[in-house]
């Protein structure tokens, strides 16, 4: 018996024009996109499908935005007849995820993501931080790099994305160092990224604590089925513990190479990326080499899944 697990991507996989072609052809996805509109006061689906890039782009906008899209097309799969037993997201992507399986309510979920955004980008002065790729290097390595580079600023491990890539987070110099630091080990590649701000690293402290308020205000419900969490990439079904998990996300790595091995473990032999990109697509591939992994992003890759409902 197949066992389908659901993921949905994080901030990075965002583009102008996305959910629009599946929104022109299905109301369940314009219905989403409008409950969108009517919880945040602004013509979000507008942002999506038409741009201009830069506002996409602004965090606040664009947590929100990849939430909509993703929820709208697993909306569309679930009146397709797709059920899933088990899920996940990368970082934002948890949101997703939290949602499809009934533990956060959609509205609210939108309006808190879009805080969410705000107080990760407000948690460290614009230009003072950021993160790399480091590409062909293994974990303790990495943890080496970044604690050489510690004497100019903290530098953190941030996302263990897959097999020889790993995202470092912290302050410019520090991260600056640790680039050259890799690279001097070894590493295929080590890149500064273009992203605003140090995420999944200690430098967003003060936005754990700004959203932990937020989520008290949250009803959480115990998830139909297991949603994989990013801080120690074990499954959870209870609210009460997703709760504190998504506080611990903001400022802590995203674990998503041991989040696919243990929805591997509990017997995951097809995966389905639901959202723009296919970012967690590629990671799934090398963390898991023959597993069947697909995605849906547009009516193309709706039409490849279809045939294998």
């Amino acid at each position: 018996m197949e066992k389908t697990a659901i993921v949905f991507p994080g901030q990075g996989a965002q583009y102008v024009g996305m959910g629009k072609e599946l929104a022109e052809e299905f109301k369940v996805v314009r219905d989403t996109f409008a409950e969108a509109n009517e919880a945040l006061g602004y013509d979000l689906a507008d942002i999506c499908w038409e741009g201009p890039n830069d506002k996409l782009v602004e965090t606040e906008v664009t947590q929100p935005a990849i939430l909509t899209t993703s929820v709208a097309i697993w909306r569309l799969l679930e009146e397709q007849g797709f059920e899933f037993e088990i899920g996940a997201g990368l970082s934002l992507g948890e949101y997703s995820a939290l949602v499809a399986a009934g533990a956060l309510d959609f509205a609210s979920t939108v309006q808190l993501v879009t805080k969410r955004g705000r107080y990760m980008q407000e948690a460290v002065p614009l230009g003072t931080g950021g993160m790399a790729a480091v590409i062909g290097l293994d974990k303790d390595t990495v943890n080496k790099v970044c604690l050489q580079a510690g004497i100019y600023g903290r530098v953190e491990p941030a996302n263990f994305n897959s097999p020889g890539q790993i995202v470092i987070s912290g302050e410019k110099r520090a991260l600056e160092e640790a680039v050259r630091l890799a690279k001097e080990a070894g590493a295929k590649r080590a890149i500064v990224l273009a992203v605003s701000a140090p995420f999944h690293s200690s430098l967003m402290k003060p936005a754990a604590e700004r959203l932990a308020e937020d989520l008290d205000m949250v009803s959480i419900h115990d998830a139909f089925w297991p949603i994989v969490s990013n801080v120690d990439a074990l499954p959870v079904l209870d609210g009460q513990i997703i709760k504190p998990k998504l506080i611990q996300q903001v400022d802590h790595p995203v674990l998503w190479d041991d989040s696919v091995k243990t929805m591997i473990k509990n017997g995951v032999n097809r995966f389905i990326e639901v959202g723009p990109g296919t970012a967690l697509s590629g990671f799934i591939k090398r963390i898991a080499p023959g597993t069947l992994v697909q995605n849906v992003e547009d009516l193309a890759t709706l039409r490849k899944v279809l045939v294998m409902v």
